[in-house]
């Protein structure tokens, strides 16, 4: 199974800065001990016409030239640097490269993504780039180009956090169907719409989770025939995570993410995960959440192997 992921040491925070850059490279050394048959690989930057499938051409330049007003690094969560553009844009080639290798394999991850408060023209939530809107138009694209048919895409939002950007950018497009599960009252306090929105009240713990989750695919079956998905595989649901409010176990969420694998694999539909938000209290439990998903990913991607036998 392959796992893309950007070079996360080339955007450097000020000290004290709340956002968790670390977690990334203390993931990508457990699984390279832990699961070392996943197959690790760093992304290419996206090029700024892939970028613009999605983002105004404004909003790109600002960016990349590091014109952003003060107001919108705020929005954003991080201060300009030459860092940061070069994340973000490897952060979207790696859900790129995900999506077109779980269209050939069944499931690709990258490492980090998920960046759905970015709109077309603004960023927000520590999202620079929308990664998955990103890497879905491109696969339509492509698809359309080479096999001259219309590829539907489902974005599965397991975030703790609304996913309002993507809602946004695709709400007047019924090729891509979008899924949010999310807790009612946390960030972003003014919600978009989404295709399907689930909302959950503080404190909401795994069995009630688990229960509307099966609603929400049941309903998403019955609205859409996706090509592809995009699963959004948030650690911030855990009862540890201090943004989250939820009260999801280790187990709980392991669960959830067989539940959306297994689900996709009865299907035969291909899966592009992206790992999302994660704030534990202590950061080795957002890991340990990640790991439970990749061992969840990579008993998926046998199976899809299998079924190729």
């Amino acid at each position: 199974m392959h796992i893309y992921f950007a070079a996360t040491h080339i955007q450097t925070l000020p000290a004290g800065h709340r956002f968790p850059m670390g977690k990334y490279e203390l993931l990508r050394q457990r699984l390279a001990t832990e699961l070392p048959q996943l197959q690790l690989a760093l992304a290419e930057p996206a090029s700024d016409g892939e970028l613009a499938l999605v983002h105004t051409p404004g909003y790109i330049d600002a960016v990349v030239n590091g014109s952003l007003s003060p107001a919108a690094q705020r929005e954003i969560g991080f201060p300009w640097s030459e860092g940061m553009v070069e994340r973000a844009r490897r952060s979207v080639g790696a859900t790129i490269r995900a999506a077109r290798t779980a269209m050939k394999e069944g499931v690709a991850a990258n490492l980090a993504g998920g960046t759905h408060h970015a709109y077309a023209d603004k960023g927000g939530g520590f999202c620079v780039f929308n990664d998955v809107a990103v890497a879905a138009r491109l696969l339509q694209a492509e698809v359309a180009r080479q096999e001259r048919r219309v590829l539907q895409v489902a974005v599965i939002d397991l975030d703790v956090h609304q996913g309002n950007g993507t809602a946004t950018i695709f709400k007047h497009d019924p090729s891509v169907f979008t899924l949010s599960m999310h807790g009612a009252k946390n960030f972003p306090f003014r919600k978009e719409s989404s295709d399907l929105d689930i909302e959950l009240p503080d404190g909401c713990g795994d069995e009630e989770y688990l229960a509307q989750l099966h609603i929400a695919l049941h309903q998403l079956e019955q609205r859409c025939e996706p090509g592809l998905i995009f699963y959004l595989a948030g650690a911030d649901p855990h009862e540890g995570d201090r943004l989250g409010r939820l009260q999801l176990s280790f187990e709980g969420l392991r669960q959830r993410d067989q539940m959306v694998l297994q689900w996709a694999a009865d299907k035969g539909i291909p899966v592009a995960m992206a790992m999302a938000g994660g704030y534990g209290k202590d950061i080795a439990d957002t890991v340990q959440v990640q790991i439970h998903t990749f061992a969840v990913a990579y008993e998926a991607w046998q199976h899809w192997q299998n079924q190729q036998l």
